[in-house]
């Protein structure tokens, strides 16, 4: 976590650019997790960002929400000084700089949300503790998404999930640089794990209306509801 935390660091100024060049149809990606909070767009909802880096799910969640209140969290403290610029003509965010494996669920959340973090948890079993800590953190009928990197369910479908990917890339990336940088980082750092299993432990963990919200490849939005009943 140490050398990705300083990755983070020495990329928060351009990160927004890179992730639009990385990440496939990414304000698609957002645009399908904010829509699936079950909340009026007038709610006062409490929210919790999880891994926030600059802030743009932050940003826009607010516009959708514009009475939410929404706490970043993220263990870089350029990505909280991002997000605190893009965010400056708003008064009802919290920064936290804190690494989310540390999070505890002290606060009740209307929404906890993430983008583009979740897959560092290393083992299958860290993120199934994790997910069971958010359940946890929210309040009886609130909500969990997060918009992430995924593996295939077969060594043929993640192949070619990495194929559609590099394709995307080398539209605005160097082949060079895809493979040198890119892909070298996502071997080294990334530990995402398969769709269809995350799918099973939402639901073994007792959230309901499990779904997958948009998909494309190996890049998902997933998640689920805590049960008014909890």
């Amino acid at each position: 976590m140490d050398q990705i935390k300083q990755h983070f660091e020495e990329e928060a100024q351009q990160f927004d650019h890179i992730i639009q060049q990385l990440i496939p149809y990414y304000d698609e990606m957002l645009r399908a997790l904010i829509s699936a909070i079950p909340f009026e767009a007038d709610s006062p909802i409490q929210v919790l960002d999880l891994g926030c880096g600059t802030g743009t799910l932050a940003q826009h969640i607010l516009q959708a929400f514009p009475r939410a209140h929404i706490t970043c969290l993220d263990f870089s403290e350029q990505m909280i000084g991002m997000a605190q610029v893009k965010l400056a003509d708003v008064d009802r965010v919290s920064y936290q700089v804190q690494d989310f494996r540390d999070y505890a669920p002290a606060n009740g959340y209307h929404a906890i949300v993430s983008s583009l973090a979740l897959h560092h948890l290393i083992t299958d079993e860290e993120k199934q503790a994790f997910y069971q800590k958010v359940h946890q953190g929210l309040l009886p009928g609130g909500c969990f998404y997060n918009a992430d990197v995924v593996l295939g369910a077969s060594q043929h479908l993640q192949s070619a999930y990495i194929q559609r990917w590099k394709a995307f890339m080398n539209r605005q990336i160097a082949q060079d640089e895809i493979e040198n940088i890119w892909l070298r980082k996502y071997a080294e750092e990334d530990r995402p794990a398969q769709l269809v299993e995350q799918l099973d432990w939402l639901s073994t963990i007792s959230y309901t209306s499990v779904d997958v919200l948009w998909k494309y490849y190996n890049f998902a939005v997933y998640g689920g509801v805590k049960s008014r009943d909890s």
